[in-house]
Parts: structure tokens; C-alpha cells; sequence
């Protein structure tokens, strides 16, 4: 019962860090209506940045915080210069720009930082406390599900309590319809895409403090268990997202923990929970499903 707990908590350490990314993903698709396959290599690079910028002896949260406006300011640039003009085109075309942008950006980032891995500090304090028994919870885990917790909560008040978030999903959800409204959608998508770089930048930062080192690979892995995560929780559903990603992490530990398989075993749990999700359930569990007049 002991081992079940700790890897539970594990699990849990890991779907905040698989639930931030694909509230990241969640944001921009409801936001914008695009899937950004690239948005784990936007926040790996931001997360260098904040890295470059703790080696000059600036304190983490000031880094951090630095390279979240810079990740805002790209991620808008990026959905002017690269998706604006894809508009009214294939979504295929828009698919093949995330996944060119995914490569760019994780080639650039190797040629600038290099390939060495690198140590990103904490902002939470280190140490542990006791849960249940003699099981211990990291206070960085905690510290992460904090801060998922703030960050779900300012999305939900924004999108569903104030006029910017009316227009943003009317935005998403027909952007003829809202310009007829008189509702700025470049602008709008320009916005979604900028908020949803910040939070990757975010993410990306916390959790390379959370390894021991990290390098250009770092949100490789993490972006197949956020994809399963928002494609579990609904890509419309911000909270199902995040309780999405607590489960992938949870089941993962334990798929670790318990079944005796060959290496590499957890990585087949994401691309099935996917796999099922969209032929038993497309809209996912806490999807809305939607109705179109023909």
C-alpha cells in the first residue's frame, strides 16, 4: 500500500507538470481553433531564456516572468508572420507550419545554448512533507499544483466572465461571424496565440526546475502525454485538461510501477489513451459535443 501511495504521488507530480502543457494546447485550440503541435519547443526555448537569465544572477521568478512577456510577444509575432497567412487555407497547411516551427526551434535552440545539459533553479523551496503514512510529497509538487490551480482558475474568469474571453471564443468559434460583430479577430488570435506561449513558457520553466538537468529533449516526451491529456480531457475544457493530465501521470506511474514489460512501456499508455478517446469519445471526457445545422 506504501509503494501505491508514493507512486500516486508521483504521478501526480508528474500530470501537473503533463496537465500545464496541455492547458498551454487547450488555450491556443480554443482560442484560435489550431492544434500547436510546436508549442512544446516554444516553451523549451523560453525555458532557456529564463535560464540565461538566472546566470546572470537575476532571481528565478524575475526570469521567469521576463521570459514570459518575451514568449508573449513571439507567440503573437508567430500567428501574424506564420498562421495569419494560412487563413482560409487547408488546416493541413497550418499542421505542417507547427511541425516545421517544432524542428526550427529546437535546432535554434541547440545552436544558441548548445547541447549541454543545463540546470534551471527552483522558485518552490526544496524538502518534503508527510501525506499519508510515511509517504512524502515534494514541496515543489505542490508548489506546481499551486500554481496550476491559479493559473486554471485566471483562464476560466477570463474566458467565461469578461468580455475580452466572450470575443476570444466567438473569435474561435466563427471569426465571419464576430468580424460582423465587429469584433477585431486578428487581434484576437493574435492574443490567444501570445497567452498561450506565456503559459508554455511558464510550464516549460517550472518544470525544467523540477529535473536535475535538462536540455533540448526536455518537452519532447512531455508534449506526447500533454496531447493525450487534452485529447482525454476535451480540447474545449480547460479544468479537463488539467484532471486529464493528472490521470495520464498517475496511470503512468503506476503502468512503470507495475506491469512487467518491455523498456519503454509508458510510452505506449499516452498514444493508446488517444487512440481510444478519439474513436470511442472525439469531443473527450469533458468535451462539449457540437451541433451543426447542414
Amino acid at each position: 500500500m506504501q509503494l501505491f501511495i508514493e507512486q500516486v504521488l508521483n504521478g501526480i507530480g508528474n500530470g501537473v507538470v503533463y496537465g500545464s502543457v496541455a492547458l498551454a494546447l487547450v488555450l491556443v485550440f480554443r482560442t484560435t481553433g489550431v492544434l500547436n503541435f510546436a508549442q512544446g519547443e516554444m516553451a523549451l526555448f523560453s525555458t532557456y531564456i529564463s535560464w540565461k537569465l538566472t546566470t546572470t544572477g537575476m532571481p528565478v521568478v524575475g526570469a521567469i516572468a521576463i521570459s514570459m512577456a518575451i514568449a508573449f510577444i513571439a507567440g503573437a509575432a508567430t500567428e501574424r508572420t506564420l498562421i495569419r497567412p494560412m487563413e482560409g487555407r487547408s488546416p493541413l497547411n497550418v499542421v505542417i507550419i507547427t511541425l516545421g516551427l517544432f524542428l526550427g526551434l529546437n535546432s535554434l535552440a541547440q545552436l544558441i545554448f548548445g547541447v549541454d545539459p543545463q540546470q534551471m533553479p527552483t522558485p518552490f523551496p526544496e524538502g518534503s512533507v508527510s501525506f499519508i503514512g510515511d509517504a512524502r510529497i515534494q514541496k515543489e509538487t505542490i508548489g506546481l499544483i499551486v500554481v496550476l490551480l491559479l493559473e486554471c482558475l485566471a483562464l476560466w474568469f477570463l474566458l467565461n466572465r469578461t468580455t475580452l474571453g466572450l470575443k476570444l471564443r466567438a473569435v474561435a468559434g466563427n471569426p465571419d461571424s464576430a468580424r460582423l460583430h465587429g469584433i477585431r479577430a486578428g487581434s484576437m488570435l493574435m492574443l490567444g496565440w501570445g497567452m498561450s506561449a506565456a503559459i508554455g513558457a511558464l510550464a516549460g520553466s517550472l518544470v525544467a526546475a523540477e529535473r536535475t538537468g535538462f536540455d533540448s529533449s526536455l518537452m519532447q516526451t512531455i508534449l506526447v502525454y500533454a496531447l493525450a491529456s487534452a485529447a482525454l480531457g476535451g480540447f474545449a475544457s480547460i479544468w479537463g485538461a488539467v484532471i486529464a493530465g493528472l490521470v495520464v501521470g498517475i496511470a503512468d506511474a503506476l503502468t512503470i510501477q507495475y506491469v512487467d514489460a518491455l523498456d519503454g512501456i509508458e510510452v505506449v499508455l499516452p498514444l493508446a489513451l488517444i487512440l481510444v478517446v478519439l474513436v470511442v469519445m472525439p469531443n473527450g471526457l469533458f468535451g462539449k459535443r457540437t451541433v451543426e445545422r447542414v
